[in-house]
């Protein structure tokens, strides 16, 4: 896709435009090379030509989709079985892939006939159509040659059966002759009829000249011997028990019996059944004047072979299409990249079908999978790559990182990267990194490919960017969270103050549930420890499990767990349990505190203290050695009683 863009300020300075391709987008930057040659002013409009635009079409997502479940399932067919044994799988698989191919054709033509009032939207879905029904007959085209791989006798039937599915429109001509008041005086009567016998659709051919023939009873023998022509013509049956050579014992009976009938000008007296003689026989100017009935060279090549080679066997296939391809299009047309493409499917080259499909398709889809399913074939085990990476890792790699730059489709570029044992992984690292990730649920995905794959840096850097998000949105649970599953013990840290300092001015924990289950991420480090064994003070007060609160309000500052910012805040804790009317703090206990409490105020103040804070701190001192005291009595008395 071209698309004419506007970049500010290029072309000023008569200077050369450098670009890079990012990941989805173009980067376009001034180089210091000048302009060479004449001067002339400067164009601010570069073109950018854009290869995957069919990743943002809703239709061909569906086609992306559905075509990675079978890809999945193909890798998971066992290595150890012989290749022989899974062709039959390996058919079905490509099938499936076709089907998948046609499904979207239909609704992409279905839409265009919707669109018709939008000439831009029907055009482009008309292109869609056209670049599929190419893939589709390529593909249709390798499956009956390299994975069906079909042996003479087989071989014309495939080819048989491909050239009606891609040239279905007989059948739509058929049924507006049949239907019509008057079928043999349509205008496309004998058209049709000529059409079934060039796709060697003998038996419906018959069905449709019965008309005609039922019509004129003075030239009714002619028609009943070109029935009989028609009806015995022997079709290979590679079920059956006959031989190939005795099939072709009998085939050449029958194309005799034709030439007789043509000698003896059996059909003279009715030109159209003298063309379908001459066609039976394998004439070729007869097939020729046909062209407009056959109008490619492909289907011309099958009718050929039809009635002249039915036995035709895979090596000679290459001569019969180059000479059907140049006698059709003839010494002044040049071939159509398609054209370059089957012809190459039918010399058996399949490393150069691959490479010019790369160059003429307009994605990497069609290239990736088909090289993917004739690899699992054995059909590509020659061709390695300079690089190091085989043709069929670097076409899923390159795919791949396209389903990269699409918002959702990213998710089924993992499984292909997956699959790729050489770069896939390396891939993976650097291109899941380049994920925006939006919302925490759509990094919680990330996360998990991640964590799924061992890919620990990654792991780290995804927590530690939503950590930083959920910090700077305020939402300290959340921070703390992705910085415990970050391992980040800098970060759960600096999370742990904002938690204490949130508390010391509200007075009250937020993000509970978070707190109270912490479990071992609390020792991650020693602020978060703090805060976790903190908060399960304070729930073991609200239990009223005093002894325990006061056990392990106590430990944390004898630990030296608590930072001694803190000191007051725990010692101004303790005051409640200080007055309980039963003894909480024993006496060891309560000496403990008072060192702390001395410790504490013969330290350095701070210097941001002001008077009035100097004054509050003076009274919770005093307060706390009064209570410390009476505590103290009490303590000794209840001991001493204990004791006696």
């Amino acid at each position: 896709m071209n698309i004419l863009q506007l970049i500010p300020g290029a072309g000023f300075h008569q200077r050369h435009l450098g670009f890079e391709w990012g990941p989805g987008d173009l980067l376009v930057y001034e180089t210091s090379y000048k302009l060479q040659g004449l001067k002339s002013a400067g164009s601010p409009f570069v073109h950018i030509v854009r290869r995957d635009e069919d990743i943002c079409s809703p239709i061909l997502r569906k086609l992306f989709n559905e075509s990675h479940l079978i890809f999945v399932g193909l890798q998971k067919i066992k290595e150890d079985v012989p290749s022989k044994n899974k062709k039959p799988q390996f058919v079905s698989i490509s099938k499936n892939y076709r089907s998948v191919i046609r499904a979207c054709m239909e609704e992409l033509q279905q839409n265009a006939v919707l669109a018709q009032e939008d000439a831009t939207v029907a055009s482009q879905y008309g292109d869609q159509v056209s670049i599929l029904l190419a893939i589709e007959l390529i593909w249709n085209l390798c499956e009956v040659l390299f994975i069906d791989a079909a042996p003479a006798g087989s071989l014309l039937l495939h080819l048989l059966d491909w050239v009606r599915l891609h040239k279905s429109d007989v059948d739509t001509r058929a049924r507006e002759v049949l239907q019509s008041e008057s079928p043999t005086r349509h205008q496309s009567y004998w058209d049709v009829v000529i059409s079934l016998v060039l796709q060697g659709r003998m038996d419906e051919a018959r069905q449709v000249m019965s008309k005609q023939a039922s019509l004129r009873a003075e030239s009714s023998s002619v028609f009943r011997r070109m029935d009989v022509l028609l009806q015995t013509m022997p079709i290979f049956n590679p079920t059956g028990t006959q031989t190939l050579t005795e099939f072709d014992v009998k085939w050449r009976n029958w194309h005799e019996e034709c030439d007789r009938s043509l000698q003896d000008n059996t059909f003279a007296s009715n030109h159209h059944l003298e063309t379908i003689c001459k066609i039976l026989v394998g004439d070729e100017d007869a097939l020729l004047e046909q062209k407009e009935l056959l109008s490619t060279w492909y289907h011309f090549l099958v009718s050929r072979l039809l009635f002249t080679h039915p036995t035709i066997k895979p090596p000679d296939l290459h001569y019969y299409a180059q000479s059907s391809m140049n006698m059709f299009l003839g010494p002044r047309a040049s071939p159509e990249p398609l054209d370059i493409i089957l012809l190459s499917a039918f010399e058996f080259d399949l490393h150069q079908v691959i490479k010019d499909c790369s160059i003429a398709l307009n994605n990497w889809w069609f290239v990736a999978h088909l090289t993917d399913l004739l690899d699992h074939c054995k059909l590509l085990q020659s061709h390695n790559l300079h690089f190091g990476s085989n043709l069929r890792e670097f076409l899923v790699l390159e795919y791949a990182s396209g389903l990269f730059t699409h918002h959702s489709l990213w998710q089924l570029a993992v499984d292909y990267f997956d699959h790729c044992p050489e770069f896939g992984r390396v891939y993976l690292e650097l291109q899941i990194e380049r994920v925006p990730l939006d919302t925490e649920r759509k990094a919680i995905k990330v996360l998990r490919i991640c964590e799924d794959r061992q890919m620990s840096e990654q792991v780290r850097s995804i927590c530690k960017i939503m950590a930083k998000r959920a910090l700077r949105n305020n939402r300290l649970g959340s921070a703390l969270s992705w910085s415990i599953r970050a391992k980040d013990a800098a970060f759960a840290t600096l999370i742990s103050e904002r938690f204490l300092q949130d508390y010391s001015n509200k007075g009250s924990f937020t993000d509970l549930d978070l707190l109270d289950n912490l479990g071992p991420a609390m020792l991650l480090s020693d602020r978060l420890t703090f805060l976790g064994k903190y908060r399960e003070f304070h729930r073991l007060y609200g239990e009223k499990r005093f002894s325990e609160a006061a056990k392990l309000l106590l430990s944390l500052m004898t630990a030296k767990i608590a930072p001694r910012s803190l000191w007051m805040t725990l010692l101004t804790d303790a005051l409640p349990l200080l007055e309980q009317k039963e003894v909480i703090f024993s006496v060891d206990q309560t000496y403990e505190l008072m060192s702390c409490l001395e410790e504490l105020n013969s330290g350095t103040k701070e210097p941001n203290q002001t008077d009035q804070d100097e004054d509050i701190e003076s009274t919770k001192t005093e307060l706390l050695r009064l209570s410390l005291a009476r505590n103290l009595a009490m303590a000794i008395v209840k001991e001493g009683t204990i004791e006696t």
